[in-house]
């Protein structure tokens, strides 16, 4: 990527506080290595990895799908972008936005990144030349999220503090349909045929949109306070979503599913006061879902029995992300402590 290059970066192995996360140890016997400590699972040069180089409290991260690099950015208005695998050096800064970076995305084919800002923009980045494509105007407060389609690579959608949910064609410079909500859009996504949006807010509700009309199609109500992150399930039939009332939850979004749509609550993470989107991901193959928490730990749970399975620590403030590797078993989480871990799993 033909970028600036970062001058500033630190990387640090750091050994967990979890048993089964332990540095691995050689020691001789009887003339040989033997290994002790449990098995390494994946690529990473040790089983946690610590970055730094942000300078403000980091609100969003994302793996590349290819899953060799991960893009990461927040409150210092600046994209990072980092290697997976070996020291995790910071390869790539983006600057372009004049206030916060609030949500990130990458395209199915990773070839551009779409970005959300309050400076009111939405910006689209050429990840291969590392430079900006599209800087997209419409809204007329802070953007809060933005995401894109899974097929097609020109829709996207965005929410924002202006209480609308807009849909834009990035090769337009207008959006190509406005939705209005009454109240602050927090989080976005499509469903898996892009055919509907699903947005939630300070509402407490999540709405889903139908784009061939253009209008409201139903709401899934449960949450009792403020949505601050979506994600789609990897078959399409479920949405995973977070909330400031301290639960994460599935909904069965498939169409001819039951009026009562949310099908598993998960509990154990916390929002505290601060009004922070903390977001929610799926794993690949959707046996795992993970969230953000005020309580300085990335969670993450089991969908079947819906048990933490990791509370992870390290972070020193909101863990505001965690994101699951495309291809191995990693997971990555940002935090308000400007620190971005790595961390191998079974």
């Amino acid at each position: 990527m033909d970028v600036k290059r970062k001058a500033e970066f630190m990387v640090v192995a750091t050994q967990a506080k979890k048993p089964r996360h332990e540095l691995v140890v050689h020691s001789m016997e009887k003339g040989g290595l033997v290994q002790s400590g449990p098995p390494r699972t994946s690529g990473l040069m040790a089983p946690i990895m610590q970055l730094s180089g942000h300078q403000g409290d980091i609100f969003c991260g994302k793996f590349h799908p290819d899953g060799e690099v991960l893009a990461t950015a927040g409150m210092d208005r600046q994209i990072l972008f980092w290697n997976v695998y070996g020291e995790c050096d910071n390869f790539g800064l983006l600057m372009g936005h004049t206030n916060a970076i609030t949500d990130m995305h990458f395209s199915t084919d990773g070839a551009t990144l779409y970005t959300a800002s309050a400076d009111k923009t939405v910006m689209c980045w050429d990840t291969t030349s590392g430079t900006r494509v599209k800087k997209l105007k419409g809204h007329s407060s802070f953007v809060n999220c933005v995401h894109s389609a899974r097929r097609g690579p020109s829709l996207v959608v965005s929410g924002g503090d202006d209480c609308t949910v807009l849909i834009w064609d990035v090769r337009k410079k207008r959006p190509a349909t406005t939705l209005q909500n009454t109240f602050q859009v927090t989080a976005v996504t499509f469903n898996d045929t892009a055919e509907q949006v699903i947005s939630g807010g300070i509402d407490n509700d999540m709405k889903v949109w139908d784009l061939r009309k253009n209008g409201l199609l139903y709401r899934m109500r449960g949450h009792n306070d403020t949505v601050t992150g979506l994600s789609l399930s990897p078959d399409g039939s479920y949405v995973l979503s977070n909330a400031m009332d301290n639960t994460v939850r599935i909904w069965d979004v498939r169409p001819f599913a039951p009026q009562e749509r949310c099908v598993k609550i998960f509990q154990g993470h916390q929002h505290n006061f601060e009004n922070i989107l903390l977001r929610c991901s799926w794993s690949l193959d959707g046996r795992r879902v993970a969230a953000g928490s005020s309580d300085r730990h990335a969670y993450v749970w089991d969908t079947t029995s819906r048990h933490i399975l990791y509370k992870l620590p390290g972070h020193n403030g909101s863990v505001n992300t965690v994101e699951f590797h495309p291809k191995e078993p990693i997971i990555m989480s940002v935090s308000n402590d400007k620190q971005i871990f790595l961390g191998e799993i079974e």
